[in-house]
């Protein structure tokens, strides 16, 4: 999920999801039987009115569904729809609306959460026993191999996370600079050797060999679906990607349109005694993902609340022109949950050389106005620091926020002996009246601080080839991120770490070209650190340097305003679930 703004933009301008009220069937009656043997938890999300039964339809109009095959998903919210669903991992995160708890990875198809050794660089799990796919036949370890062995397909198995490319213990190829194994469709000899090697399997325990410590692998395999289990004989490669052949208590029922979605039933080869409620209650008897309608229909229909939208949830923004209609009744349907991205500001350091002017910068933002700007606290929440508030490595009031000090500003202008006003150009995405507002947001506070501000609006299209580029023109440019899983590693590394990402022709994801060895050097440290905790101190520090050298300046946290119907039971948005609507608890009453 650690996408750049283009991808963020789509997925916080999307969610959807609707329930459908459902006659009872005997199958109906067959499931309520089952789902008894569920295992209760401690900590399960309220279950009150929550029963088997009934057909939840989920809304989505942007970003439509871009894959369904486990080594290829990258989507926030269908990762988290899929998990809760139809594929299953070794660890997983549970329902709960406490974030650390849903942080904090419990047991899945693994018997324990995972045993490390050899400093983090050795991970050994066991699978239990009774659980199968769709078709009956038991799950094996080499399922998990095998599923792992495609994420290295990178010209078959497109446009999902890659991580294994660099972790897992394979040599590189000195001539393309990737691993010599190339995935289970056409490597050579000497490359599936090495992957052998790499990844073992004795009986049902397998063990994963890492080139370098990973001590947060398994909040990676919570987070994403690159380990899944996958069985080689359904793989049909490239036309896997909208196949879903399913570990968990759905299977699907006919095909997927890309257009249109599809529909979600029970898989009746699953057995609910291998898993517990506290990851998956799987109330509903259909899911129907339907696929097309824009946010102002989807809640215009839940308003309305008849039908079958009595029993839908959304995962689709309330549209900022509604939310003057969003009263008495509805109110009380209507829930705002702070999204998994941050918006923030970065410098670029090829223009921006003197410290006291990018501190008069961040000084003089004034974070209010841009947030009332966009709508106000139902549409973002005030940002201090670019890690997340839901995720391991976040300081609390790194930086100011608020209204910024414009006086402390031309102080430090003063002190750094520049000619005022200082003339800046802000580059932005402009997609509309409400982000060309906050663009003037932020003028108005600069300027009160001795700047000079020339707006520089760009189509979400050109955007990016622009300022990803070493030469573009721009002195601070506006960003967004979401991380890959709850820990810093995957937030300040691969944004600020000039090694990946800065060449002579590309800024790669460090659009504003920052380079510090001492950062650099705390993130070779949280990467080779034996366990999460001593990584996450590190991780800190290093936060602490990019914040000293005002590398960026966090501005909001974008949030997701959703409504749902009167007839929803168990409804609860989680971190588990990236916030959007948690498919483990939701039921139809």
């Amino acid at each position: 999920m650690a996408t750049r703004t283009t991808n963020v933009l789509a997925a916080v301008a999307a969610i959807a999801s609707i329930v459908l009220a459902g006659c009872r069937t005997n199958d109906d009656q067959r499931h309520q039987s089952r789902s008894a043997q569920l295992h209760e938890e401690p900590g399960d999300p309220p279950s009150a009115g929550a029963a088997a039964g009934g057909t939840l339809v989920y809304y989505s109009h942007f970003p439509l569904v871009e894959h369904l095959d486990p080594q290829r998903l990258y989507n926030g919210r269908d990762i988290s729809n899929l998990a809760r669903t139809v594929y299953r991992s070794w660890v997983t995160f549970p329902v709960s609306a406490d974030v650390e708890t849903a942080t904090t990875y419990v047991p899945d198809l693994a018997t324990d959460t995972g045993t490390s050794s050899q400093g983090a660089r050795t991970w050994t799990f066991t699978l239990r026993d009774g659980v199968t796919w769709q078709d009956g036949r038991p799950i094996a370890c080499a399922d998990f191999k095998y599923g792992a062995s495609r994420v290295f397909a990178t010209d078959v198995i497109t446009g999902g996370p890659q991580y294994l490319l660099t972790y897992l213990d394979i040599p590189l190829d000195e001539r393309t600079g990737l691993p010599i194994y190339t995935g289970p469709y056409h490597s050579s000899a000497t490359g599936r050797a090495a992957f052998d090697r790499a990844i073992t399997c004795n009986g049902r325990t397998i063990t994963y060999h890492f080139k370098k410590p990973w001590a947060d692998f398994p909040l990676a395999v919570a987070s994403l679906h690159m380990m899944d289990p996958y069985r080689a004989d359904k793989d049909r490669g490239r036309r896997s990607d909208f196949q879903i052949f399913s570990n968990g208590p759905y299977e699907l029922e006919g095909t997927w349109d890309e257009e249109e979605g599809g529909t979600l039933v029970r898989n009746p080869s699953y057995d609910p005694s291998t898993d517990t409620t506290r990851s998956r209650r799987a109330l509903p008897n259909r899911i129907v993902f339907d696929i097309g309608k824009n946010p102002e229909q989807i809640t215009d229909r839940l308003i309305a609340d008849r039908g079958r939208d009595r029993a839908a949830v959304s995962g689709e923004s309330i549209p900022r022109t509604y939310f003057s209609r969003i009263t008495g009744e509805v109110a009380e349907r209507a829930v705002a949950v702070t999204s998994p991205y941050t918006w923030f500001l970065v410098p670029n350091f090829r223009r921006l050389t003197v410290l006291k002017v990018r501190q008069a910068l961040a000084a003089s933002v004034d974070v209010t106005a841009w947030v009332e700007a966009g709508g106000g606290d139902k549409a973002e929440k005030e940002a201090t620091d670019i890690v997340h508030p839901a995720m391991r490595g976040y300081q609390k009031g790194l930086f100011p926020g608020g209204s910024g000090n414009p006086a402390r500003a031309r102080q430090l202008l003063e002190s750094a002996g520049v000619q005022t006003p200082y003339p800046i150009t802000f580059s932005y995405i402009s997609n509309g009246p409400i982000a060309d507002a906050q663009a003037e947001a932020l003028k108005q506070g600069w300027e009160k601080a001795g700047f000079k501000v020339g707006l520089d609006g760009r189509t979400e299209k050109e955007y990016y080839g622009i300022v990803g580029q070493p030469s573009q023109k721009a002195d601070i440019l506006w960003t967004g991120w979401g991380p890959d899983w709850p820990s810093a590693i995957t937030v300040t590394p691969p944004l600020f770490d000039s090694r990946p990402n800065l060449t002579e022709t590309s800024n790669g994801d460090d659009l504003g070209r920052y380079r510090s060895a001492r950062f650099e050097a705390l993130v070779d440290e949280a990467q080779n650190a034996p366990d999460l905790d001593a990584a996450t101190t590190v991780l800190q520090q290093a936060d602490q340097v990019l914040a000293d050298d005002v590398a960026y300046i966090p501005l909001g946290i974008p949030v997701f305003y959703l409504l749902h119907g009167s007839a929803v039971t168990g409804y609860v948005n989680t971190a588990a679930s990236n916030w959007y609507p948690d498919l483990g608890a939701i039921g139809v009453r």
